[in-house]
C-alpha cells in the first residue's frame, strides 16, 4: 500500500482514485507545506520577493528568511479554508506592506527582511489596465468584449503586442518566474511612440472634455496628477506647469503632452 511522503500510515483509499486521494491530502489542513507554499506565492506577489526565494524552491537547504512569519501565514490561510482574499487583506493591511521604498542608513543593505518595499515595474496586464483607466480608453483584447480588462485574458499565448512586449507569462508552467518585469528598450520605445499612450490620450478625449466643462488648464493638470499618480501636485510642480503651459497657443496640446509625460514617468509605471 502506498504512503504519503513522511507519513507512516497508508492513506484511506476506500476504492477511490489514488490521484483524488493525493489531491485531498495535498490541500488538507493537516499538510502545512501546501498552505505555506501558497502563502509564500501570495506574499511574493505583493513584495516582489518571497519569504522563501525563489518561490518554487522549497527545500531544507533554502530556508525561509522569516520562518515564524511563513508559519503564521500558512496557518492563517488554512484556518480560512484557503480563502486567499483574507490573506491578501491581512498582508495589505500590514505595516510591512505599507513601508516606503526609500532606504535608511539602517536598512540600506537589507535585501531579505522586508524592512522596505522594492521598486517594481507593474506587471504587463496591470500596466495596460492602468493606462486604459487613466485615459478613459478601451483596449481591444483577444476573445473579450470591448471594455474588458487585460487581467481577464485567459489565454497566456493570445496575440497581443503590448502584453508580450511587457513580459506577461505564457502560463506554460506554474512557475511565477515566467513573468518578466525588468524594463527593456522595446518597452520604453512602445510607451514613448506607441498607440498605448498617445493613441489612448486622443481616444479617451479627457483633456478636451475637462476644458469644455470650464476647467482651467492648471485645474486639468492637477486632475491628471490625481488621476494617474493619486497625489496632488507640489508647489514646485505647479510653478513649472504654469510656465510650460504658457508656451502653448492651444492649452489642450500642452495638457496632452503633460498627460503623455505622466504616463511615461517612473512614478506611473513602477510600484514604489
Amino acid at each position: 500500500m502506498p504512503q504519503f511522503l513522511g507519513d507512516n500510515a497508508p492513506p484511506e483509499v476506500d476504492g477511490k482514485d489514488y490521484r483524488a486521494v493525493v489531491a485531498e491530502w495535498l490541500a488538507s489542513k493537516e499538510n502545512p507545506a501546501f498552505a505555506k507554499n501558497i502563502a509564500n506565492v501570495v506574499w511574493s506577489h505583493f513584495f516582489g520577493l518571497g519569504i522563501v526565494e525563489p518561490v518554487d524552491d522549497f527545500r531544507v537547504s533554502n530556508p525561509p528568511s522569516n520562518p515564524e512569519l511563513l508559519d503564521h501565514l500558512g496557518k492563517r490561510l488554512a484556518a480560512d479554508d484557503f480563502d486567499i482574499r483574507n490573506l491578501i487583506r491581512e498582508i495589505c493591511n500590514s505595516r510591512t506592506y505599507q513601508t516606503a521604498t526609500k532606504r535608511t542608513e539602517i536598512n540600506r543593505l537589507d535585501e531579505r527582511e522586508f524592512s522596505h518595499q522594492k521598486i517594481r515595474r507593474l506587471r504587463a496586464e496591470i500596466l495596460l489596465d492602468c493606462i486604459c483607466q487613466a485615459t478613459n480608453a478601451e483596449e481591444r483584447l483577444p476573445g473579450l468584449p470591448p471594455g474588458a480588462r487585460a487581467v481577464q485574458v485567459a489565454d497566456g499565448t493570445a496575440a497581443h503586442y503590448f502584453l508580450n512586449t511587457f513580459g506577461r507569462s505564457n502560463r506554460s508552467t506554474p512557475c511565477t518566474c515566467e513573468v518578466k518585469t525588468s524594463p527593456t528598450l522595446s518597452q520604453a520605445l512602445h510607451l514613448l511612440n506607441g498607440e498605448s499612450t498617445t493613441g489612448k490620450i486622443k481616444e479617451g478625449n479627457l483633456i478636451r472634455s475637462m476644458l469644455d466643462q470650464g476647467q482651467s488648464p492648471i485645474e486639468v493638470a492637477k486632475s491628471l496628477y490625481r488621476r494617474c499618480l493619486t497625489r496632488e501636485c507640489t508647489e514646485a510642480e505647479i510653478k513649472t506647469l504654469k510656465t510650460n503651459l504658457a508656451d502653448y497657443k492651444d492649452p489642450a496640446e500642452g495638457l496632452e503632452d503633460l498627460f503623455w509625460a505622466i504616463l511615461n514617468s517612473n512614478e506611473f509605471i513602477f510600484n514604489h
